[in-house]
């Protein structure tokens, strides 16, 4: 059987947003992070309302290497294979959000209903990272399997033109504002607000139903931009000198180096009528972060495959890319899992005993005792939890075990 071409140049950077994704997910304390590990407060763009993006621009160009072998298996190869990886993806996101099932409530672990009998407010939370993934996988998945690549795109600038005025019609007051965006009355309606996200005070989902159209975009574009670099690049992981190459290889970084650039300009252009803001995603968020997804890919494929740069640094983010579902799932259950243990740390004033995790024992022990502002504690902790997460690939990896849906 020969063996596919394996673009080193996208298990970096796959492996960089999954590496980072863990990162910003999982600080020493939030009270204390570095300006650049923050999201935006609401309209703008940090570092870190890079990472998620990114991620959906990896998982379209991943498609483009896996779509043609679907297309030439047909209809029913093709629906059974994406409806059951975003089906499975979905239903882990959602265990995720459940997990572990149980929680502390004073001296006992009790479960965790579906919706709180105590609080109709309160319940199991039903979107979230990996269910956009899901969503987003399928429906890109479905429109690059039918459309050709002109329609394709054509369809997807049509998408976010459609979703701009979505929110410029249906929103109240300020259409881009918390209080004014519309998609919070889609989730209401169709989510309920126990299973909505609450991290802004009030029940708002920043990964929620209407706001995962444009994220659909997001993976289309990575999806384009997967198949140009797959038609253009003749290099692998295995270097291979080809007839022409250098020709083959500036068109190939030229050429996405000039329109990471475009559209990048685009999205800035675009967000004078319509802010960059991750939390409702943005149409013009959508341009700006795939133009700088463009302009990063094209310098890892230069630096990896084209110059085949094998370091340190590509290591490390290599293994990450291998497994990249497993270790964000896993990156996920562990401070929960470290939240059934309990360790006492001393009694409160009424004589209640006060009860730390073997996570939080770690910060408030080590991490938060080193010099200098809290933030540099909080954010050691971090790379030490990234460091656990990328020995845990490593070591799958040496094994040669890669965990997919």
């Amino acid at each position: 059987m020969t063996m596919q071409p394996r673009y080193y140049s996208l298990d970096i950077f796959r492996g960089a947003t999954v590496a980072l994704m863990i990162l910003v997910n999982n600080p020493g304390s939030w009270s204390h992070m570095f300006a650049p590990l923050k999201h935006a407060p609401w309209h703008g763009c940090t570092p870190t309302d890079l990472v998620f993006p990114f991620f959906l621009f990896a998982v379209g160009n991943a498609m483009a290497f896996v779509m043609p072998r679907l297309q030439e298996a047909g209809a029913a190869t093709f629906w059974k294979k994406v409806l059951k990886r975003a089906v499975l993806i979905f239903l882990i996101g959602l265990g995720l959000n459940w997990f572990p099932f149980v929680a502390w409530s004073g001296d006992g672990l009790v479960f965790k209903e579906w919706v709180s009998s105590t609080n109709a407010d309160q319940g199991i939370r039903l979107l979230g990272v990996l269910q956009r993934i899901a969503i987003a996988y399928l429906g890109a998945s479905i429109l690059a399997y039918y459309l050709k690549p002109k329609a394709l795109l054509y369809t997807a600038i049509a998408l976010l033109f459609g979703y701009w005025a979505l929110c410029a019609i249906l929103g109240s007051g300020d259409p881009y504002s918390l209080a004014g965006w519309f998609g919070t009355e889609v989730d209401i309606l169709l989510l309920g607000v126990p299973h909505m996200y609450k991290g802004e005070g009030v029940p708002f989902d920043p990964e929620g139903i209407a706001s995962t159209l444009p994220a659909v975009v997001q993976v289309i574009f990575g999806y384009l931009t997967g198949a140009f670099v797959r038609k253009r690049g003749e290099v692998s992981w295995i270097w291979k000198k080809v007839p022409n190459s250098s020709e083959t290889h500036f068109k190939l970084i030229s050429g996405l180096m000039v329109t990471g650039f475009i559209v990048l300009v685009l999205g800035w252009v675009w967000s004078l009528g319509f802010p960059i803001n991750k939390k409702i995603w943005t149409s013009s968020y959508v341009f700006y972060t795939t133009g700088l997804a463009i302009l990063t890919l094209g310098t890892v494929i230069w630096y990896t495959d084209l110059l085949g740069v094998r370091n340190a640094l590509t290591r490390f983010f290599d293994v990450f890319g291998k497994n990249p579902l497993f270790i964000f799932v896993l990156s996920g259950m562990l401070p929960r899992i470290s939240g059934l243990m309990r360790i006492q740390q001393g009694v409160d004033e009424n004589g209640l005993a006060i009860y730390t995790t073997p996570l939080g024992w770690f910060y408030d022990i080590i991490c938060a005792s080193l010099p200098g502002p809290p933030e540099v504690g909080s954010f050691f902790y971090s790379l030490c939890f990234l460091i656990v997460m990328w020995l845990i690939c490593a070591i799958l990896d040496r094994n040669k075990i890669y965990i997919k849906v």
